[in-house]
Formats: structure tokens, sequence, C-alpha cells
């Protein structure tokens, strides 16, 4: 099965919102938690439970960092 590959092409969406990003603060508060965290051991302690991926049939699934990581800006953002 394997993991979904994931492109960083930019799209109509990435376009429209380039130039409002250099004045988000979000982004910049991501881009600092992003630099802060080491990305590869948080990866390979996922890597070790994540069983999703490994067989090789039926679809790709998401990379268990992807997944990790749209988990946390839930916790973070989610409006209480």
């Amino acid at each position: 099965m394997g993991f979904k590959k994931m492109s960083r092409s930019l799209d109509f969406a990435d376009f429209a919102l380039s130039s409002s990003l250099e004045a988000n603060r979000s982004v910049k508060l991501m881009e600092k938690i992003s630099a802060s965290i080491n990305w590869s051991r948080v990866e390979a302690v996922l890597m070790q439970h994540y069983t999703v991926g490994t067989n090789q049939e039926g679809a790709k699934a998401y990379p268990p960092i992807l997944l990790f990581k749209c988990l946390l800006l839930q916790k973070w953002f989610r409006p209480s």
C-alpha cells in the first residue's frame, strides 16, 4: 500500500493567498514551532506504532507525520 506522495507545488489558493502570508501571525507562529521541533524524531516514534501503509494492498495511506501535524493544528487553533 505505501504512503501517498504529497506534492509541494503551488495551487490557485496558494497563489491567491501568497501576498497575505507575509503579514500572517499564525503562519509565522507555525514556522517558529516547526523550526523548534525535531520532526524526524517525532516521525520515528510515530512509525514504530503506525502500521497502516505497510501493506501493499489497498489505497495509499497518509503519512503519520502529516496526520500528527493536523492533530496539533486542530488542538492549537480550534476555537473553544
